[in-house]
């Protein structure tokens, strides 16, 4: 699969993922948050908790689905990335919450999303 296409398929599940997470109430704070650590997809506010999504965006199921990829040392990793947002936003005091949110693209251009919540 071509790189660009990848990037495409990947920006276009964070836009989904930002819309759908925005429909359930949560407030968009900042997409793709990068720091030396690494980078967020997705920080909302739901309430006083702060939410960092991780966006999976697939075409199918041949390689798992799309939670499977968000082994426990990304999920200790976004827990790091978590705290650094936070602190570099002075909202260290608030509750963090990590979630991902799975994209799934198939043909016909029919998607499907699955938020799951406090995955970390």
């Amino acid at each position: 699969m071509p790189g660009g296409y990848r990037s495409a398929l990947g920006t276009r599940g964070e836009d989904v993922a930002a819309a759908y997470l925005a429909r359930g109430g949560l407030r968009i704070l900042a997409r793709n948050w990068r720091c030396a650590e690494g980078e967020i997809d997705i920080v909302a506010g739901q309430g006083a908790t702060i939410v960092v999504a991780e966006v999976k965006t697939r075409t199918g199921l041949r390689f798992g689905s799309p939670l499977e990829a968000v082994t426990e040392p990304k999920r200790l990793r976004l827990r790091r990335l978590a705290r650094r947002w936070a602190a570099a936003h002075r909202a260290a005091s608030r509750p963090l919450r990590i979630d991902v949110v799975c994209v799934l693209v198939l043909p016909g251009d029919r998607v499907y999303v699955r938020h799951h919540q406090g995955v970390a």
